[in-house]
């Protein structure tokens, strides 16, 4: 807490490359110029509100947020500087349909996916007889399946099945293994606790999809984040109807055909290559040796790395 400005400005580095979503308790305004992924600072990449990205062969998935019902089918309508009388400042971290409806797009294999929200249900495929015990206030929750109420992870989970699904949210440790269907393939899931001495915050997972760690870089390249291409694909297609009012968007009005958007994101990423655009600081770093100001910005900035991604896809920008 507290110590991002120190990797922000560099004088820590994170020491893995590191992916993260955002929940509710982010800076929504400077997520929002990352709207389709990027690093937030050197070595820590954010997904995006929604992506999906490749590091050596495993491709990882993610959603930010959490779901509202209130605004999951309004399009993506705040405007910085955000307003905390429209409550502005709080549905901007809201799940929205048309990021949801871009990962219902995927059809290749995903082996990991991220989530802030539990998928509901989540707690039927685990001992939710020891969650109940350990926090008792989830009593009138489970049982009506009300437990954050993640309609859009659930119903993502069983579209996507992934081998691993990670959530946070409920400040809590609590594991699962969801069986698709009578022969299909197995999710595990896992939330952990709050980064806390004494808490359950932190596990290690010694292999990935029945790969060896060891194989990830002998079968496709280095540890490196990659762009994903049928990701990169989904996005061409449906950026044309970007929603930024409170109307819902009209999916039938996204005329771009997928296969072509695929072989123009693939002949793109063959020219450039596949690894995500550089950070750039795009504010004043954090000097603690001086007196904090409450000065904020008063409004959207750019990031260049939004700027070039959209370009590469040759795609107009939405986020103003």
């Amino acid at each position: 807490m507290n110590s991002f400005w120190k990797y922000y400005s560099g004088e820590k580095a994170a020491p893995f490359p590191t992916l993260f979503i955002c929940g509710n308790h982010e800076a929504s305004n400077y997520l929002w110029e990352l709207y389709y992924g990027g690093w937030a600072a050197p070595q820590i990449f954010f997904l995006g509100f929604a992506g999906v990205v490749k590091f050596g062969n495993v491709r990882i998935g993610g959603l930010s947020g959490i779901y509202n019902a209130k605004d999951y089918y309004s399009g993506h309508h705040e405007k910085q500087p955000y307003d905390n009388n429209n409550n502005d400042i709080m549905s901007i971290y809201h799940v929205r349909e048309y990021d949801v409806h871009k990962l219902m797009q995927v059809k290749e294999p995903i082996d990991i996916f991220l989530s802030h929200d539990w998928p509901l249900g989540i707690t039927d495929y685990g001992n939710s007889q020891d969650l109940l015990r350990r926090k008792s206030h989830f009593q009138q929750e489970v049982p009506f399946y009300n437990l954050c109420y993640a309609l859009t992870a659930r119903d993502l989970m069983a579209k996507l099945r992934p081998s691993y699904w990670f959530s946070a949210h409920l400040h809590c440790k609590f594991s699962a293994l969801v069986q698709h269907g009578e022969n299909g393939p197995v999710t595990k899931f896992l939330a952990l606790d709050k980064c806390l001495p004494g808490n359950k915050f932190l596990q290690v997972a010694a292999t990935f999809c029945g790969k060896q760690v060891i194989e990830i870089e002998s079968e496709n390249g280095p540890h490196e984040l990659q762009y994903d291409e049928e990701w990169l694909a989904i996005t061409k297609k449906f950026n044309p109807i970007f929603p930024r009012t409170k109307l819902r968007p009209n999916f039938s009005d996204a005329k771009l055909n997928l296969e072509e958007c695929r072989r123009f994101v693939k002949d793109k990423l063959q020219t450039r290559g596949r690894k995500p655009f550089e950070f750039v600081a795009t504010a004043p770093c954090h000097n603690s040796s001086q007196y904090a100001t409450n000065n904020f910005p008063s409004g959207h900035c750019r990031n260049p790395q939004t700027e070039a991604l959209l370009e590469l896809l040759g795609l107009e920008y939405f986020l103003d």
